[in-house]
């Protein structure tokens, strides 16, 4: 007989209000917590702040692959039209980059795409399948009209008993273990 195994991997405090979630986020901030999250029914302004959260490295992810496109096109278009296959139309030069310009530009816009959503599917960790908040029951109400934060176990300032004290200083009145099915066990 096979059984499911549930592992406690953090805390979940739930709030009512904006303002009580950006008081916890501060006080997590403060306490020197590296590995949380917030999650809300909305966006709430200044709570990357609360957070202590920098700028996001997108837009850089993102400008630099498109000027790559653009090198990755000069190069592609030099080397066809110059030494690959050279015809004189024209009396044209054969390095004629008027002519790249269009080639350039859809390229610039392909790379920086391409880029632009790999990065943020890796720096938000979306090709995950599953999340323990699913098991945890608290999807509902994050997504309709309460707001969260996630204390991750793993986190060297994670301690059950002092985090569930932290949250509830900070004004969270429901905390709830988050917990994961690791898989099917042997019962004996």
């Amino acid at each position: 007989m096979t059984s499911e195994t549930r592992k406690t991997v953090g805390l979940v405090g739930l709030f009512d209000d904006p303002d009580s979630l950006m008081k916890a986020a501060e006080a997590c901030r403060d306490a020197g917590f590296r590995k949380w999250d917030c999650h809300t029914p909305y966006p709430v302004h200044g709570l990357d702040r609360a957070m202590g959260m920098g700028p996001s490295p997108v837009p850089y992810v993102t400008i630099t692959a498109g000027f790559i496109g653009i090198g990755v096109a000069l190069l592609m278009q030099g080397w066809m039209d110059v030494i690959d296959y050279p015809i004189r139309i024209g009396g044209k030069p054969l390095w004629s980059w008027p002519a790249f310009v269009p080639i350039c530009f859809e390229l610039f816009v392909l790379f920086a795409a391409g880029s632009t959503l790999g990065a943020v599917l890796f720096m938000c960790r979306l090709g995950r399948f599953h999340s323990p908040l699913h098991d945890s029951g608290v999807m509902a109400d994050i997504t309709s009209s309460r707001f969260a934060i996630v204390l991750d176990a793993e986190d060297s300032k994670f301690s059950p008993q002092a985090s569930e004290e932290l949250l509830r200083k900070a004004g969270c009145t429901d905390v709830r273990p988050l917990v994961e099915n690791t898989g099917e066990g042997e019962a004996h």
